[in-house]
């Protein structure tokens, strides 16, 4: 069978991982693995409540507790007491590599009083409504308003501190009247919030990613965490410092190395494959749809690896995805880096300790964004009637 352009169609590959361990139980992550993953209680830590989960990358990154590219991430005092996630995609791989107590819920469904309390709340709300590359209905949209599941869990449980995650484009999405409207409603609740912008390569992630963090502090505490100060932004690790080792290796002696897509390379801008990544640069964004301009290896005759997108992610190459290729590349590129959650942590864990942090959060939101300045002097939308 032959392409439009003449060219020879390639076999679909369907390899399926092999593994013997996740993350939590392989012999190599015990001597540095955050003690919670075994069910050990962490003396003097702060109770995590983990909404939007996903397969865990940010659990795993503010815990600590795990390697990559040689370089250990260290265990943060932090105890994440419960996870919930809508796909059991997303459930099945955070039970095998970090902890059973992961479950499967539609959060607008659960009250937020049958939530346990926690010292800090997290989550990723869903961002395809507010994606440069979704659908960018915001509040419109199917999933639009799934922040609101952090504002009650707020209102009911007053948690210290919050982390919100989303993309860039929510800040630019409707001159900005999204974002803003969602930290008003987060900050009704009895907080004051800062968006933190960061640039992932900016901490050592071999990946061009940007990821906005909702930063919030109880009224009643004083001060404010500060923003992670980036390690890398003169010396950023390129996409062969993070995947050179993986070249030669084409079965499953690393868990999902032989698992991606045969396609040949487009001829023309808009087909499969036609983005190529530069070996003295970091790679292009993965994302969680796999199936449309999804980048070849820098100079590889094919696809990135599913074990390659991991890697490009900061995921440790034993945490394993379990699935087949499009379901694991849906959970690898919906993730949030571990690495970055594990900056995030570190931020958080100084300012919960004690240490000297800023002063200044009568309105950092502006300071941040001045080109929101705006959109926050704008009405604020009605959601509902």
């Amino acid at each position: 069978m032959r392409r439009k352009d003449g060219k020879p169609k390639r076999k679909a590959r369907r390899n399926q991982p092999v593994y013997a361990h996740g993350f939590r139980d392989h012999p190599q992550t015990q001597s540095y693995l955050h003690p919670q993953w075994r069910g050990f209680p962490v003396p003097g830590s702060h109770r995590v409540l983990s909404l939007f989960s996903g397969c865990g990358g940010l659990d795993l990154g503010l815990a600590g507790g795990f390697t990559f590219l040689r370089k250990p991430y260290l265990a943060l005092p932090f105890h994440i007491t419960a996870a919930f996630d809508a796909s059991e995609d997303a459930v099945q791989t955070y039970r095998l590599n970090l902890h059973p107590h992961a479950q499967v819920a539609d959060l607008t469904t659960v009250q937020p009083s049958a939530l346990p309390p926690a010292d800090i709340l997290m989550g990723g709300f869903p961002c395809q409504d507010f994606s440069s590359s979704g659908s960018k209905n915001g509040f419109s949209g199917a999933r639009g308003q799934l922040y609101q599941v952090l504002t009650a869990y707020m209102m009911h449980h007053q948690p210290r501190i919050v982390i919100g995650e989303n993309v860039p484009h929510l800040a630019r999405l409707n001159k900005g009247v999204y974002l803003t409207t969602i930290i008003r409603e987060f900050e009704a609740q009895g907080y004051r919030f800062d968006v933190w912008d960061l640039y992932a390569p900016d901490y050592g992630l071999p990946q061009s990613r940007r990821r906005l963090f909702l930063i919030g502090v109880r009224n009643d505490l004083s001060g404010f965490p500060q923003p992670p100060v980036p390690t890398y932004d003169n010396n950023p690790v390129t996409i062969r410092d993070g995947l050179a080792d993986l070249e030669t290796i084409t079965d499953e002696t690393v868990p999902n190395q032989s698992q991606y897509f045969v396609a040949t390379k487009a001829t023309a801008g808009g087909g499969q494959g036609d983005h190529t990544n530069d070996p003295k640069k970091v790679a292009y964004c993965i994302r969680a749809n796999a199936r449309g301009r999804i980048q070849f290896h820098h100079h590889l005759p094919r696809r990135l690896t599913v074990r390659e997108c991991a890697r490009l992610q900061s995921f440790p190459d034993t945490f394993v995805f379990p699935f087949s290729t499009q379901r694991n590349l849906t959970l690898i590129g919906n993730a949030v880096p571990p690495i970055l959650g594990h900056a995030i942590g570190q931020s958080i864990a100084a300012f919960l300790e004690g240490e000297p942090q800023s002063a200044e959060a009568d309105e950092p939101f502006r300071h941040q964004h001045p080109l929101l300045a705006e959109a926050l002097d704008a009405p604020q939308l009605t959601l509902f009637p």
